[in-house]
């Protein structure tokens, strides 16, 4: 085998295991991007379209797969650009409610605790988006998507100490929000 098919053979098998190594990283990590797009937008569609062009960006910066240490945290960082795009560019949307109602009716759970723990994260995420947006982001990493505060600051690029304090200013907030609603002491 002379010189040049030995390099385009090299470059086929190169190729192949760079292909590999994404959908690896599409079937390992498809679900969480999703759930991260889905606690952010709150709509499924555009969760879904978040989770594909998420992946587009990896495809298109398939080579450098091979050099990335931590593939969650890597993916959780285009992600949020995707997502903090296509955040600015429309209104936050709630949940359908005929859509909730739907899902209460096919539960198996008895039907009253299934409305008060819906109204309970209903109200939740209501007083979370009340939250100034930096620490919305790193209450909605950190709980919702159980993110450690490393790759929280990875993902959005600030020191880790910073991380801590904007959950723990963040946690103060709804807590004082929450006391009165629950009659606890302020």
């Amino acid at each position: 085998m002379d010189v040049a098919a030995q390099a385009a053979l090299s470059d086929v098998i190169a190729t192949h295991v760079v292909t590999e190594m994404l959908e690896d990283a599409v079937r390992q990590h498809a679900r969480f991007v999703y759930k991260l797009a889905y606690a952010v937008l709150r709509n499924h569609p555009e969760a879904e379209d978040v989770t594909q062009e998420t992946f587009m960006h990896v495809w298109r910066r398939v080579k450098q797969l091979p050099e990335v240490k931590d593939q969650r945290a890597w993916l959780a960082r285009i992600a949020w650009r995707v997502i903090s795009r296509r955040h600015k560019r429309r209104v936050e949307q709630s949940l359908d409610s005929q859509g909730r109602w739907v899902q209460l009716l096919a539960a198996d759970t008895d039907a009253e605790e299934e409305l008060i723990q819906r109204e309970r994260i209903t109200l939740l995420d209501r007083m979370v988006a009340t939250l100034p947006r930096q620490l919305r982001q790193v209450v909605v990493l950190s709980t919702i998507e159980e993110l450690s505060g490393a790759e929280i600051a990875e993902i959005l690029q600030i020191p880790e100490s910073s991380v801590r304090g904007r959950l723990l200013r963040a946690r103060q907030i709804l807590q004082s929000k929450l006391q009165p609603l629950i009659g606890g002491k302020k």
